[in-house]
Order: C-alpha cells, then structure tokens, then sequence
C-alpha cells in the first residue's frame, strides 16, 4: 500500500505539474488583460501535433519539441495581433464565443493537416524503460516530466519574481490602467505573454503526446482542469497556478487510484471501478466550489 501511494503522489505530480504548463500561460493572459481565452487548449493540441509530425521528420524528439514550441509561440504571436487584440475591450460573452471559434476552426485545421487518425509520438528511446525509485520500479519518462514541469516553475519564479520583466507582468496584473500611466507598454507586453504561453502550452502537449493520445480535440478537456486551477490558485497569480495545479493533480490521480480500492469494502468490485474515478473527478469540482465559497479571490490572488 505504501508503495502504491508513494507512485501515485508522483503521478500526481507530474500531472500537476504538466497542468502548471498550460496555467501559467492562462492566468497570466486571464490577470493581465482581463481576457478569457478558451483557445488556450487549441493552442496544446497544436503544441502535441507539431512536436509529433516534426520528430517523426527528424527522428529526434528534442528537435519535435522546440519545433513545437517554436511554432506555437509564432502561432501565438500572429492570433494576438491580428484577432485577440481587438477582443481586449469586449465583454466576456463576446471573448468567450470568439475563442470558441477558434476551438472548432483549429479542430478542423488539424484534421484537414493530419487527418483525423491520431499521430504517435514516441518519448525519448533512453527514457523508455523504468528505474528503481525508492525500492519499486517506475517510468522513466514520467521522471523527465516531473524534472522539466520543475525547472519551468523555477525559471518562471525568477522571471516574474526577479526581473525587470516580471516587475512590468505584475503591474499589469495588479493595475494596468496605472502600469501604463507609468509608461509600460502592456499591449507589447501582453504579445510576449501570449507567445510565451503558447511556447509552455506546446511543451505540455508534446510531453503529455507520449501518455495520452495525440487526436482532435485533445485540448478542451484539459482546458477545463486550467481554469479550475487559475479559479484555484488565483487570477494572475503563478505562485497560485503553481499551487493550484499541484492540488488538482494530486486530488485527480490519488482520488482515481485509492478510492475503487476503498470503496470495494462497501461495494461490488465493478460497482466500485466505475464509481471511484467520477468521484474523483466530482472532488476537483467540490475543491473549486468551496474555494469560490470560501476565498472567491484564490489561494494567492494577484490583485490583493
């Protein structure tokens, strides 16, 4: 039993941690320009595809990644200029079905490229096989995925904590009315954001590929765990997407593993496979429903 926590806390970091990818992107669009954009998860299912078609091309999944990540961050930068900006000053309804949109013309972009077969992405040929962790076996590559989400949130904690850059991305999410009275270019600012965004959004598609199916619409379920965190973690914050995502995955991936085994006491094994993980996932929705409740404004709000 000890055993089998210690690995599921560790799948559940890493997915936490891959949720933290997409998040950061969102709440920082979401904080600083006030904007909801549910295109955030087109923009990983983009990430996955890209990262899958360039490393079958060049063998190598490295190169898949940067290509990836490289190709979603110019993607990024071309929808915000020529689309989102001129959303900025709409009401939410009006950002919502213009996002949406651009759900549905993405889905169809992928299929006419790729066609509507999922595309395989290997992960790295070095890091296929398991390792002994603490005394049991466990995958290599999930491993990978822990160190990288890791090493994103780091650097995203210097970037926005201890630069001048991040300085101007606080301000923005704290007052952007006063941020450019003191001469912050927001607009500009917020083309890096979203771009950066993009570039961490394809980074969790390409790593998640190997896990999960590379397919059409791969994008709008975790897109709704994102904003779970952001609601979570706070809007604007990435301290709070950080947080956020790690309380999500952990409360995901422990509930689906320990709850059928607890509820076998009081209920059939079929009974208890089935009604262990949608409980699971009903624990996601009551954690956010007690956190808009209780502290509306998320764990580590921006705008305190």
């Amino acid at each position: 039993m000890t055993q089998l926590i210690l690995e599921q806390l560790l799948n559940g970091l890493q997915f936490g941690l891959m949720l933290f990818l997409l998040a950061a992107g969102l709440t920082l669009v979401f904080g600083i320009m006030d904007m909801i954009n549910l295109s955030h998860g087109s923009l990983y299912m983009g990430g996955a595809y890209f990262g899958a078609a360039a490393a079958q091309a060049s063998g190598s999944f490295l190169l898949g990644m940067a290509a990836a990540m490289l190709g979603m961050a110019a993607v990024g930068v071309i929808l915000e200029i020529l689309l989102l900006r001129r959303l900025y000053q709409r009401d939410h309804l009006a950002q919502v079905l213009a996002t949406f949109a651009l759900i549905l013309i993405a889905n169809d972009a992928v299929r006419m490229i790729w066609g509507p077969q999922p595309l395989l992405l290997n992960p790295p040929a070095a890091l296929a096989g398991p390792v002994e962790l603490f005394g049991f076996i466990y995958p290599a590559y999930r491993l990978l995925i822990i160190g990288v989400g890791l090493a994103v949130a780091i650097f995203l904690y210097l970037l926005v904590s201890h630069t001048r850059a991040g300085m101007w991305v606080r301000a923005g999410a704290a007052n952007r009315a006063m941020a450019e009275a003191l001469g912050v270019n927001v607009r500009q600012l917020f083309t890096v954001i979203f771009a950066l965004g993009a570039a961490l959004a394809a980074a969790a598609g390409v790593l998640l590929g190997p896990l999960l199916a590379v397919q059409v619409g791969m994008g709008e379920n975790i897109l709704i765990l994102a904003f779970v965190v952001i609601v979570i973690g706070g809007i604007g914050s990435i301290r709070g997407a950080l947080v956020g995502s790690l309380l999500v995955g952990m409360v995901d991936t422990l509930g689906r593993a320990l709850l059928p085994t607890l509820l076998r006491a009081t209920a059939s094994p079929e009974v208890a496979a089935h009604l262990g993980p949608a409980l699971a996932s009903i624990m996601i929705y009551l954690l956010m429903a007690g956190m808009l409740f209780w502290r509306p404004q998320g764990l580590f709000p921006a705008r305190s």
